[in-house]
């Protein structure tokens, strides 16, 4: 298919789904088809089920700008005045952020009017497919998942050699080589091109009862083993008070195949060889299947029915003991608008995975490791019809000042440059309140040393969605005989699924 007629046919595809002419599988299958996925975060989205902990209104994550930037503002602005840049996003913390600094603070110094509508990720996917169908133009500014570089790198400019050829028009101290490394290879790159900046980052992080653990004695655990012997323990003493641990379980449900991913990889497994073929059924493979199945020995009653929402209420009502899972869910722990356990959770890295494969021993340019990871990033549109203006607000937008008060405004989520990490305020919300950033070292050392991400092939939404949980589910159900029964069934479906993918 020429990829004039791809990007149509997903234009229709994403159309008929919105207004509810196909169902969700179907259209996740034929996204596959397509050659476009979904992340973690992409799918969360879809779900409505996004941990969001509301604007944190402190004094200090609404502090201003600096003077140079506000002057460099107002001047290079001026040949733009009266124009409208427009994007259509999902509504991510950053981006609710945004659009509520964008009228007050950056149109009032440009004169540049900004349009942004948060939308549900289906429909900002529909919008972005019609925009680059049709090179219309109707959009400027790009929100896209991260598993979408491939499908719209053609679309959209380079930031990197923008600044570069444009430096009457580039905002100082920008500085690209703040973004954190990983999140700029994992999630804005295609190829050598670099697709949009980075925006947003969920990450699994390991979160734990502080007190349960100097209750019993027990250290933080930094192996896989130690891991399953400090949930053991807390649930002997606590459950049913307090189980162990908890999981996001759910049957058919993506976030099932997140938390499966995370036990694979961290047993050295992976879900393909580099020869396309799947091997999440293989030795090391089962003894993963294995280790997650124990767990659950050691979860609250109900965690089959549990998405990442249910994960996370567990633990907010005080029903687990330790888990890894999304680090976006810790804020809310320190809220006592919502948590029985303020002040009493800790954030670290997982523990160290008992043996990895290399991305080359892998296939589909699939990166195992235990810090399981989602993202976005923002491009600039290449079809933009006042892409000057477009380029001012996503510097703007992206620039280490407003993403660190995106970072605290949105209830300490989505960092995504080392500067953040390090600014005062941010040290200054590390403390414990709601929207609290004492999560954010952990999330900033599992971005930088234990990343993992799935595999970027077109098939990947179908395997994700309708094989794997699905499977997984009738497993947890007691529908197989065993865990190798099940996994068998997995290898045949997904080979069958990837044959035409393989080279």
């Amino acid at each position: 298919m020429k990829e004039e007629d791809r990007k149509k046919a997903l234009a229709d595809l994403t159309g008929r789904y919105v207004k509810g002419k196909v169902s969700r599988r179907k259209f996740l299958t034929d996204c596959g088809k397509l050659g476009l996925g979904f992340s973690a975060a992409g799918l969360a989205g879809m779900s409505g089920l996004r941990p969001w902990n509301g604007f944190v209104n402190t004094a200090f994550a609404q502090s201003q700008m600096a003077q140079e930037t506000r002057d460099w503002l107002k001047e290079v602005s001026k040949p733009f005045r009266g124009q409208t840049v427009r994007m259509a996003t999902e509504a991510t913390p950053p981006s609710r952020v945004i659009s509520q600094l964008v009228g007050e603070e950056f149109t009032k110094l440009t004169g540049i009017n900004v349009e942004i509508e948060l939308l549900p990720l289906e429909q900002v996917l529909q919008k972005l497919s019609l925009d680059v169908s049709g090179q219309m133009g109707n959009y400027d500014v790009y929100y896209m998942d991260q598993s979408w570089m491939a499908q719209f790198s053609r679309d959209t400019i380079d930031p990197r050699e923008k600044y570069e050829s444009n430096k009457e028009l580039a905002m100082p101290n920008y500085n690209f080589d703040d973004f954190l490394g990983p999140l700029v290879d994992g999630i804005s790159m295609y190829k050598d091109k670099m697709v949009g900046v980075p925006y947003d980052i969920p990450i699994f992080i390991m979160m734990y009862r502080q007190d349960i653990l100097d209750d019993l004695g027990l250290e933080v655990p930094r192996t896989m083993d130690d891991y399953m012997a400090v949930v053991q323990a807390i649930n002997e003493e606590k459950a049913p008070d307090t189980y162990g641990t908890t999981g996001q379980l759910k049957s058919g449900h993506y976030s099932l195949e997140c938390d499966w991913t995370c036990w694979l990889w961290s047993h050295g497994g992976s879900i393909f060889g580099p020869d396309g073929m799947f091997t999440g059924g293989d030795a090391r493979g089962m003894d993963a299947l294995n280790y997650m199945l124990e767990l659950t020995d050691y979860m609250p009653p109900g965690v089959n029915g549990w998405t990442w929402d249910g994960q996370g209420r567990s633990v907010q009502q005080g029903k687990a003991g330790i888990y890894i899972s999304w680090g976006e869910f810790f804020p809310s722990y320190d809220d006592p608008e919502k948590s029985k356990v303020v002040g009493k959770m800790q954030a670290t890295t997982p523990p160290q995975p008992k043996a990895l494969r290399t991305p080359e021993e892998c296939g589909f340019n699939e990166i195992p490791q235990i810090g399981h990871q989602g993202g976005s990033a923002a491009g600039l549109s290449k079809y933009s019809k006042v892409p000057d203006a477009a380029w001012i607000f996503l510097q703007w937008a992206t620039s280490s000042d407003v993403q660190t008060r995106a970072s605290l405004m949105g209830g300490g989520s989505s960092p995504v440059r080392t500067s953040t990490f390090e600014d005062p305020r941010i040290k200054e919300a590390a403390t414990v309140s709601a929207g609290t950033t004492r999560h954010f070292p952990a999330i900033r050392e599992t971005i930088n040393t234990m990343m993992g991400s799935e595999p970027d092939m077109e098939a990947w939404p179908q395997i994700s969605n309708d094989i794997i949980p699905v499977e997984l589910g009738r497993l947890l159900a007691g529908q197989y005989d065993g865990p190798k029964e099940a996994m068998d069934t997995i290898t045949s479906k997904v080979n069958a699924v990837t044959k035409p993918f393989r080279g």
